[in-house]
């Protein structure tokens, strides 16, 4: 008896689930025939397709999957990713319309797994008045104004203290060497730690561990078109100085580097630190005649943007000279450039970042030649990191 009745009461639960399962799918058929979602496809049950559009690849492409996708669906699709459903853009007017509409459509919504890593209290994953007041703060340690009076001094001799460190001849990793010089300077800033102490190297290796990626120039930069662009613009500002009797570079000289600057924003267009971001919409939202469901989620892909064709010429190769003043180009390629990303949420340290770069570009070029130990090319992970560490030897210019 005790069999029957248990075996009834499956039945019975059997037969719920399975009416309840129907209802939700003709529910969701006649939302879906209400909505005109972009193209696309969910891929496999839970994981979707989160697998193939994480795949490793050369950080100077999209990717196998962001091209094949846009060649089939467009530049707007949806997918199944991170475990959810989700619309990809790799179209840039979309991509603006989701940074300056921050904090109204959309909102940051990043896998709950990146704030257990980075803590709660991190501003890649604070939303709202709490994220706007640690921006501020951020933005007051990093103002034009401490740039101009206290960062450029400390960002040169930091500079200094890891060229000078320099065995010549050595082969060495310049992406440690990059996240140590980086990591060195905000440690000091930030809390008053400073190169070489205990508690200094620990957090340091922790920091190494934890960051995989850094901002370096996929290119082989000595003796090239650019390097001795480069040089003459460095050298003519170390004249400069020398003539006036000045030590250590100012503000000023800061502005000269016009041609660095072009250097420094071409190696962020096809290096793509900042593949894509982490959004989910806050309402039901219309583009370009497709439906963008309220609670979706949504990711700006930077890099196809940055490695369009229709607003770059030639995209995958190396051309700084596009981003002087007088190319033709330059306004249209400003307004679709997001290395730091944009809107509200602009990266607060991106002019400390141009400036880091810049300074240490000027004595690097001005030191030592350089040259790539072994081949060694960035790949997205979907972090940007180089197999081998970008190993290097350096010879000291004389």
């Amino acid at each position: 008896m005790d069999s029957l009745l248990h075996f009834f009461l499956f039945a019975s639960a059997v037969l719920m689930a399975l009416i309840l399962c129907i209802k939700s799918t003709k529910y969701q058929n006649k939302n879906k025939k209400r909505l005109k979602l972009p193209p696309g496809r969910k891929g496999w049950p839970f994981v979707g397709e989160t697998f193939p559009y994480l795949k490793p690849h050369h950080a100077t492409t999209m990717g196998d999957f962001m091209e094949n996708h846009i060649s089939r669906f467009g530049k707007i699709y949806r997918s199944n990713l991170f475990g959810e459903p989700t619309i990809v853009s790799a179209d840039a007017g979309l991509n603006r319309y989701i940074l300056q509409n921050e904090g109204k459509l959309f909102e940051c919504s990043y896998p709950k797994s990146i704030g257990g890593i980075l803590g709660k209290w991190s501003m890649l994953v604070l939303v709202g008045d709490m994220h706007r007041q640690m921006r501020m703060i951020s933005l007051n340690f990093m103002s034009h104004a401490k740039l101009r009076s206290h960062l450029l001094r400390d960002v040169e001799l930091h500079t200094l203290s890891v060229l000078d460190s320099w065995s010549v001849c050595r082969t060495f990793s310049a992406q440690e060497e990059a996240k140590k010089f980086t990591f060195n300077l905000m440690a000091k800033h930030i809390m008053s730690m400073g190169p070489g102490e205990v508690e200094t190297e620990q957090l340091k290796r922790e920091y190494i561990t934890f960051m995989k990626g850094v901002v370096s120039a996929p290119i082989n930069l000595p003796w090239t078109a650019y390097w001795k662009a480069l040089r003459v613009e460095h050298l003519e500002i170390a004249s400069n100085k020398k003539q006036k009797g000045d030590v250590g570079l100012n503000w000023d000289d800061y502005k000269q580097m016009e041609f660095t600057h072009c250097v420094i924003n071409e190696t962020l267009r096809l290096g793509n630190v900042v593949r894509f971001i982490h959004r989910k919409a806050l309402r039901d939202i219309q583009y370009k005649g497709y439906d963008i469901p309220c609670g979706w989620k949504v990711l700006p892909v930077f890099t196809a943007v940055h490695l369009d064709d229709s607003i770059y010429k030639d995209p995958q190769q190396f051309n700084p000279w596009r981003w002087q003043k007088n190319s033709s180009s330059a306004a249209a390629m400003s307004g679709n450039f997001v290395p730091f990303g944009g809107g509200p949420r602009l990266c607060a340290g991106s002019e400390l970042a141009k400036l880091e770069m810049a300074v240490f570009v000027h004595h690097l070029v001005l030191k030592y030649d350089w040259e790539l130990a072994e081949p060694d090319h960035p790949f997205a992970f979907p972090f940007v990191d180089f197999p081998k560490g970008l190993p290097i030897r350096v010879h000291v210019i004389t």
